[in-house]
C-alpha cells in the first residue's frame, strides 16, 4: 500500500480548495470566489485500494507584507520539508506573474518530489501552453498534470501519478475517514464561508470566526455552539447584522444547515458579532488562526 502526505501549493485562486474537496469526494474545504479564502493547514484524506494520501491545502501563496499574509505564507512553507510529495497548482486561465516566480524559486529544492498541475482546462481562457513553458524553464522536466477539479477531467491520471510519490506503509487513519478536523474549526470555517459568501468588499478579509463554546445534549443528539463573527470596525459588524437582523439571521440558518449536513447530529448555533479593531496586529491570535 502506498501511504504518505501530499502538500497542495499555489497562489490564491487557483481552485486548490475545489480540488481537494473533489478528490475527497467530500467537503473538507470552504470554497469561495475570494482570494485566500484559506487561512489554515486544511488536512484532508482519501483512501482507496491504491492506499492512502493525507492532503495538505495550504494558504494561497501572496505576496504581500501585511502581518496575516506573513503568517499565511509561513503556514504554506512549514509543511515542504516533510511531506512526501508537492502537488504545485496553477491557474491555466492566467499567465505566470512575480507569485508564480517566488513559488517556483521556493520550489526548486524539491524536485525530485513535486507534481505541476494546470487547473481549469475546461476554461474556453485555458492557455496550458505558457505555463507548461514557463514550468520547464524554471523547473526543468518535471511532471505536469492537467485538470479540471471542476469538472473532474483528468484526475485518475492526477491520483496515479500522486501515488506513485509515495513510500509503501500502513494506514494512517481508518478507511472511512476524509479530515481529522476538530468538530469546532470546521463549525467555524462553515461559518466563516456563509458569511463571505453573502459579503463583500473589505467585509471578508476583516472577518475571522471563533468558537467559544460548544456543548452537546445530554443525549448527544444537539450540538450547541456559541460563535462570534469578529470584524475590525463597526461598519463591518453593521453589515453582518444585517437590517433587522435580517443577515446574521440567514447567516445561522445557512450554517446550521451546511453543519447538519456533515455532521451525525444536529448543531444549533448562537451566533453575535463583535469588533476588535486590533485582532490582525496580534501575533497569538493570528498564529492560532493560522496553525490552529
Amino acid at each position: 500500500m502506498k501511504v504518505g502526505t501530499i502538500t497542495l501549493l499555489g497562489r490564491p485562486s487557483t481552485g486548490k480548495s475545489t480540488l481537494l474537496n473533489t478528490l475527497c469526494k467530500n467537503k473538507v474545504s470552504i470554497v469561495s470566489p475570494i482570494p485566500q479564502t484559506t487561512r489554515r493547514v486544511i488536512r484532508g484524506i482519501l483512501t482507496e485500494p491504491r492506499g492512502q494520501i493525507l492532503f495538505l491545502d495550504t494558504p494561497g501563496y501572496h505576496q504581500s507584507k501585511k502581518k496575516l499574509n506573513l503568517y499565511l505564507k509561513r503556514a504554506a512553507e512549514e509543511t515542504l520539508e516533510e511531506t512526501d510529495g508537492i502537488l504545485y497548482l496553477l491557474d491555466s486561465t492566467r499567465i505566470p506573474g512575480p507569485e508564480e516566480e517566488e513559488i517556483v524559486k521556493l520550489l526548486v529544492p524539491y524536485k525530485n518530489k513535486l507534481l505541476a498541475v494546470l487547473n481549469k482546462i475546461d476554461d474556453p481562457r485555458s492557455s496550458p501552453e505558457p505555463l507548461k513553458a514557463f514550468l520547464r524553464t524554471n523547473l526543468g522536466e518535471i511532471s505536469i498534470c492537467p485538470v479540471s477539479a471542476l469538472k473532474e477531467e483528468g484526475l485518475e491520471n492526477l491520483l496515479t501519478a500522486l501515488f506513485n510519490l509515495l513510500p509503501e506503509g500502513e494506514l494512517m487513519y481508518p478507511e472511512e475517514y476524509y479530515t481529522d478536523q476538530e468538530p469546532a474549526f470546521r463549525i467555524e470555517e462553515i461559518i466563516r464561508e456563509q458569511a463571505i459568501l453573502r459579503t463583500k468588499e473589505e467585509v471578508p478579509h476583516a472577518l475571522f470566526v471563533e468558537a467559544a463554546d460548544l456543548e452537546f445534549s445530554g443525549d448527544g443528539e444537539d450540538l450547541w455552539a456559541r460563535v462570534f463573527l469578529i470584524v475590525e470596525r463597526d461598519s463591518q459588524k453593521g453589515i453582518l447584522v444585517g437590517k433587522e437582523g435580517k443577515m446574521i439571521r440567514a447567516i445561522r440558518v445557512a450554517s446550521e444547515r451546511e453543519c447538519n449536513r456533515i455532521f451525525p447530529y444536529r448543531v444549533k448555533i448562537d451566533l453575535r458579532v463583535k469588533v476588535d479593531p486590533k485582532w490582525k496586529s496580534r501575533d497569538p491570535l493570528l498564529k492560532r488562526i493560522t496553525r490552529g
